[in-house]
């Protein structure tokens, strides 16, 4: 599963980018799990799939990272 680091959040719109490994990566606040999207802040790394919208790849099933202390 990709990581990435949110590099953008556009809190009042509900989306955001992800950056990782293939570039920059749309995310809608829809599909983001085990948190919401009010908690999520720039800079946090993220695990997530690749899905394809309707303009092209975007970040489903997204979620924190568990990240060991």
């Amino acid at each position: 599963m990709p990581q990435g680091r949110i590099k953008r959040l556009v809190s009042d719109r509900g989306f955001g980018f992800v950056e990782g490994d293939r570039g920059d990566v749309f995310f809608h606040h829809s599909v983001v799990n085990g948190v919401t999207f009010e908690e999520l802040r720039e800079g946090q790394v993220l695990e997530y799939e690749i899905g394809q919208g309707p303009k092209g790849p975007r970040a489903v099933n997204v979620r924190l990272a568990t990240q060991n202390a």
